[in-house]
C-alpha cells in the first residue's frame, strides 16, 4: 500500500562514503567510522543538488525537517548537507529506526575474510544480502522497525531523511508500497550508487541527485 505523504516531499539519501566502504568492511555495529574525502564531496555535492531542485521548485530550505539515523556517518552526512543547503544542523532529529540492517556477529569484519566471491553473499537480481548474518537482523526485521517510524509521521512538512544503503532501500519501498520481494518479506527499492538521492511524494520517487559511487554494502 502507498504511503500518503500528503503532498510533502520526502527527499531521502544514503550517508557517503566511509573508511569501512573504502576497505570493504562491514562497518553496521560501528556507530561511528568517519567519512573519507569521497564521501564528504558526495554530501556536498548531494546538498548542492538539494539546494538546486528546491530553488527550482520555489521551496525554502529552513523549512524541511531534518532526520537522520543516530550513527556518526550518517550525521557527519546530514552536517555536510546542512552546511551547503545553509540551513541548521542543529534541528535535527536522530533516530535509531532508521540504523543500518544489523550484520550481528559480522560487525567490522571485512567482506574478503568471509567471503571467496561476494556473489555468496549478495542476490545479484535484487543486490540484497541473501544471508542473514548470526545474530544480525532479517530484511522483515528491518521493515517492522521501518513500519513503526512512518506510523509516527503526520507529514506536515517536507523531510530530508539520512540512513543507510540497505535500510534506505526498505524505506522507500514501504513509502512507494511496493511489494514485499520473495524470501525477504520486504521491499526494496531500487539499488542507486552512494552519493545519489531521491524524493519521494505521495509514493512517487524521483532521482534527485546521481551519485557515482559504489552500491549498498552494510
Amino acid at each position: 500500500m502507498t504511503i500518503s505523504t500528503n503532498g510533502r516531499r520526502i527527499f531521502i539519501a544514503r550517508h557517503g562514503e566511509t573508511v569501512f566502504n573504502k576497505a570493504a568492511r562491514i562497518q553496521e555495529g560501528h556507530l561511528h567510522t568517519p567519512l573519507t574525502h569521497e564521501g564528504c564531496k558526495q554530501a556536498v555535492l548531494m546538498g548542492r543538488g538539494l539546494l538546486a531542485y528546491l530553488q527550482k521548485e520555489g521551496l525554502k530550505t529552513d523549512n524541511l525537517q531534518l532526520i537522520a539515523s543516530d550513527t556518526g556517518r550518517a550525521l557527519q552526512t546530514l552536517g555536510l548537507i546542512c552546511g551547503a543547503i545553509d540551513t541548521n544542523y542543529h534541528e535535527h532529529v536522530s533516530d535509531k529506526r532508521l540504523r543500518e540492517i544489523d550484520m550481528g556477529d559480522w560487525g567490522g569484519c571485512y567482506y574478503k575474510d568471509l567471503f571467496s566471491n561476494m556473489s555468496e553473499l549478495m542476490d545479484e537480481q535484487h543486490y540484497l544480502f541473501k544471508k542473514q548474518a548470526p545474530n544480525g537482523e532479517s530484511y522483515a526485521d528491518v521493515r517492522v522497525r521501518l513500519s513503526s517510524w512512518i506510523m509516527m509521521q503526520e507529514f506536515t512538512s517536507d523531510m530530508l531523511i539520512i540512513s543507510h544503503g540497505m535500510t534506505s532501500r526498505v524505506l522507500r519501498g514501504l513509502l512507494c508500497g511496493l511489494p514485499n520481494i520473495a524470501d525477504y518479506d520486504a521491499p526494496a527499492a531500487q539499488s542507486l550508487a552512494q552519493g545519489s538521492m531521491v524524493m519521494i511524494c505521495d509514493g512517487t520517487e524521483t532521482l534527485i541527485v546521481d551519485g557515482d559511487g559504489d552500491g549498498e554494502t552494510a
